[in-house]
């Protein structure tokens, strides 16, 4: 069985017993979290989430990229967010690479050239998430009165540390 057939036998199960369609489209605790697309985390589970209780908004790094920005005014203008939570997390692969290392190994295997395409690694943990935070606090598309904090999630312990 391929991963998407072992994904769609899985739906249905879920689908079966399914009874949350009825949720409000605004998230119900007001939260917006910006966090890593490692398969490592889950923020439902170590945020205590349930369904309809947050947006989850999630990039490489969890970085707060043009894209991330985006989602989180949506969040906030349209479905009534006022608290983001920037989540990064130890052993993060963005750790590991350059832009140069990227557009390197780009060149060399599909023979594309990507140009200025900032991939938004980083090399020291702590103050990516400081630099992301700045960045929401100072973007004039997300309100002053808009609670933002940082943290970094160990993913050998599952512990949220907060960055200040």
């Amino acid at each position: 069985m391929t991963a998407i057939e072992d994904f769609l036998k899985a739906n249905e199960s879920y689908a079966a017993t399914f009874q949350e369609g009825d949720l409000p489209m605004p998230p119900a605790r007001h939260v917006a979290v910006l966090t890593c697309m490692d398969a490592r985390l889950h923020p439902s589970r170590f945020l205590g989430l349930k369904e309809g209780d947050a947006h989850v908004i999630r990039n490489a790094g969890g970085r707060a990229s043009d894209d991330a920005i985006r989602s989180l005014v949506i969040s906030q203008q349209l479905l009534g967010t006022n608290t983001v939570l920037v989540i990064h997390h130890t052993d993060c692969g963005m750790l590991t690479f350059s832009n140069e290392d990227l557009r390197g190994k780009l060149k060399q295997e599909l023979h594309v050239d990507a140009g200025n395409i900032d991939f938004l690694p980083f090399r020291d943990l702590e103050q990516s998430v400081r630099n992301d935070v700045a960045k929401l606090k100072s973007s004039p598309l997300i309100p002053d009165n808009v609670d933002i904090s940082g943290y970094i999630y160990d993913v050998r312990t599952g512990k949220l540390h907060p960055v200040t």
